[in-house]
């Protein structure tokens, strides 16, 4: 069975802007093929969901986008990430194997299982991952051929309380975390992102979560590709667990789109 549905969409956004705002983790549908391999019932899945999920991140993003002097790209997952989460590593490099989080989850965000213990990732990888990974790095090809550069913005949420699965969830949990990498956040990129968003609270770094999204052909290697997680934390815009958004989401739009415009063109 083929999924009607596109599994991810790039929005244009003006091509002066070497923007990308990446949004990966904000939707709920599972193609009915691939509900047939997840072992939970039908309550249990929309829970697992409702933890999970990013809620709200893509209107977050479409909000930012529509308030910015100029319009950045949206690469927009269209799936939920129980279908394959396309930020991971696809092989043992991903320390999330350890707690069945991979690029195809095995275990729920409360370590228990979602697929059976003999479950093949192999044809969701090759389905999903796979294309996602492709177009995205198009993507930023697009931009640094264009621009000269591209910045991704990764725009996620997570949850006021640690969830079972976070390995790394012990730290502080701040209104807004900023994940950063060594190679690809310059500082002046960090310094505008604290700026953007002071008016929504204390802006932390790398706790609970760290790193950001760079597809494999330039990380590491492509200076020009700069890049910055946006973790924001769930109470301050919604209702917990899988609830409506509040006014704070367009406090957040606001500094995003404050973001975006501080970034050099």
């Amino acid at each position: 069975m083929t999924h009607a549905l596109p599994s991810f969409e790039l929005l244009p956004g003006a091509e002066e802007s070497p923007v990308i705002l990446h949004v990966p983790h904000s939707a709920r549908e599972i193609p009915p093929e691939v509900r047939a391999g997840i072992v939970l019932d039908d309550a249990a899945l929309e829970r697992e969901l409702d933890h999970i999920v990013d809620a709200h991140t893509a209107e977050l993003a479409e909000e930012a986008a529509g308030a910015a002097e100029v319009t950045p790209w949206r690469f927009v997952n269209r799936l939920s990430r129980l279908v394959v989460d396309p930020e991971r590593f696809p092989d043992e490099r991903e320390e999330m194997l350890a707690v069945g989080m991979g690029a195809v989850y095995t275990r729920t965000s409360h370590r228990e299982a979602l697929r059976p213990n003999d479950f093949d990732p192999a044809p969701l990888v090759s389905r999903y991952f796979e294309p996602y990974a492709r177009s995205m790095t198009d993507a930023v090809t697009r931009r640094l051929a264009a621009t000269g550069r591209a910045v991704i913005i990764d725009v996620h949420s997570y949850p006021a309380a640690r969830l079972p699965y976070e390995l790394h969830g012990e730290g502080p949990r701040p209104p807004v975390c900023l994940g950063t990498d060594a190679f690809h956040t310059p500082p002046e990129l960090l310094a505008a992102a604290r700026e953007a968003f002071a008016p929504c609270g204390e802006t932390g770094l790398d706790s609970p979560f760290g790193g950001t999204y760079v597809p494999l052909e330039f990380y590491g290697t492509e200076p020009r590709v700069n890049a910055l997680m946006v973790e924001i934390r769930r109470d301050t815009y919604m209702t917990e667990p899988g609830g409506p958004a509040g006014p704070g989401l367009t406090r957040l739009a606001r500094a995003l789109a404050a973001l975006v415009d501080a970034v050099p063109r």
